[in-house]
C-alpha cells in the first residue's frame, strides 16, 4: 500500500511537469531564466526517477524494485504492441473505404512515443507511457490537437476569399 501511494503521490508531481511541458511550449511565464523546456526535462526526469527508485527500493527491497522495473517494461511494450497492431488494423480499414485515417496516425505516433517511455527504465515514464498508451488518453490527445488546428484554421482576418467574374468583357 505504502509503495502504490509513493508511485500516485510521485506521479502527480510528474504528471504536472509533463503538463507543464507539453501544454506550454515557452516555459518562461513559470521560470524567469531562459531555460530550453527539453533541458528541465533532462535534468527532472532522472531527478524525479531517482527519488522513486530510492523511496520504491526502501520499502520493497533492491531486487524486487529491478524486477517490477522490467515487468512493467515487458507489460508495457507488450501492450504497446497490440494497441499498435489494432491501430493499424483500423487504419488499414479506413483507407480500403477512401477516409482518411487520420486519428490512426497521431494515435501511432503516440503509441510509439509510449513505448520508448515504457523502455526508459523508470517507474514515472512507465507511468506516462501507460497513460499514452491507454486508448481514452489518446482520443483527449487528438481531440486537443485537432480543436488548436480548427482554430488556427478560422481565425478571422481583415479580407474574404472568393472568386469573381469580370462582366465587361
Amino acid at each position: 500500500v505504502y509503495i502504490f501511494k509513493t508511485i500516485i503521490h510521485c506521479n502527480f508531481y510528474i504528471f504536472i511537469i509533463f503538463t507543464m511541458l507539453v501544454f506550454f511550449n515557452d516555459l518562461n511565464l513559470f521560470i524567469k531564466r531562459q531555460m530550453n523546456s527539453l533541458l528541465l526535462a533532462l535534468i527532472l526526469i532522472p531527478a524525479v526517477e531517482i527519488y522513486l527508485f530510492i523511496k520504491i527500493g526502501a520499502s520493497i527491497g533492491a531486487f524486487n524494485t529491478v524486477l517490477l522495473i522490467f515487468f512493467t517494461a515487458f507489460i508495457g511494450i507488450y501492450y504497446a504492441r497490440s494497441q499498435g497492431l489494432n491501430t493499424l488494423n483500423q487504419g488499414l480499414r479506413k483507407m480500403i473505404k477512401n477516409e482518411i485515417p487520420a486519428y490512426e496516425l497521431i494515435s501511432g505516433a503516440l503509441i510509439a512515443i509510449g513505448a520508448i517511455f515504457l523502455i526508459i527504465p523508470g517507474f514515472a515514464t512507465d507511468f506516462v507511457g501507460f497513460l499514452i498508451i491507454f486508448p481514452p488518453t489518446r482520443k483527449i490527445i487528438f481531440k486537443r490537437f485537432s480543436n488548436i488546428n480548427k482554430k488556427e484554421k478560422y481565425k478571422k482576418s481583415d479580407y474574404i476569399e472568393g472568386e469573381y467574374k469580370d462582366l465587361d468583357e
